[in-house]
């Protein structure tokens, strides 16, 4: 299912015995657009803190589910180790994150799709290779991104203003970008392959594409859901290659 990010915010996140608070982020990793967590404020049911659940802790739901369940217990949440999302995360801090849970590290290679514990030499291995690594620098907040400004080969268009996550992927699909500054009332879809450079310092994305082939694009309407034929249009309007053929 393809969903927008702001959208998503403020949904209730249940664990198999209970809610656990609110969607107040989700974290990207921007080498591959993949989303690594969703940021959960516990809100009244532990004040002050925000906890870390990856993708794959996510059950799987229907589009007339309204919250978005997890397959963890509230003590197992209760128990999870403190982050600081108001700072980078930490490589370490991952870790030890995925070891309460038991879970593989998503960065260990070849790593198998259900979660598992890491011990023995395996767990040494693993903490002598994020030894002295301090951050993780391709996690990016989305919340903090939407807002960047866009800019085309020849022109600035316009400015990020949501992200359409593909759940079953993890992946996020595409950047809505809104043009009301340039062209009033048109908003379009950019997808992550099309940029070429992000100037996080700048707030600021190039994308791979001139200020006429935005002009002309297909519009995009938040009320219609995404299909192929419109995807295959957009693909094929800024001359990229259909990523399913």
């Amino acid at each position: 299912m393809i969903r927008s990010i702001q959208q998503m915010r403020g949904t209730a996140i249940e664990a198999t015995d209970g809610p656990i608070g609110d969607l107040h982020d989700v974290y990207f990793d921007d080498s591959d657009w993949t989303v690594r967590y969703y940021v959960v404020d516990t809100g009244k049911w532990l004040p002050g803190r925000k906890v870390l659940i990856p993708p794959h802790a996510i059950r799987q739901t229907t589009p007339d589910h309204a919250g978005l369940p997890v397959d963890l217990t509230t003590e197992q949440v209760r128990n999870s180790p403190p982050m600081d999302t108001e700072q980078p995360i930490s490589r370490q801090a991952e870790l030890v994150l995925y070891r309460h849970y038991g879970w593989t590290p998503y960065w260990i290679p070849l790593a198998p799709a259900t979660p598992v514990a890491i011990a023995g030499d395996a767990a040494e291995r693993e903490e002598e290779a994020t030894s002295g690594y301090y951050g993780n620098p391709n996690l990016r907040s989305a919340k903090e991104v939407i807002g960047y400004h866009v800019a085309a080969t020849d022109g600035e268009i316009g400015h990020i203003e949501d992200f359409l996550l593909d759940d079953e992927s993890a992946k996020i699909r595409y950047a809505v970008v809104d043009t009301r500054n340039w062209l009033p009332g048109k908003t379009v879809l950019i997808a992550p392959q099309w940029i070429r450079e992000i100037k996080w310092s700048e707030a600021k994305a190039f994308v791979n594409v001139g200020r006429e082939a935005v002009r002309n694009s297909p519009e995009y309407n938040p009320v219609t859901p995404l299909d192929k034929e419109y995807e295959s249009r957009l693909f094929e309007h800024y001359g990229y290659p259909i990523p399913w053929l």
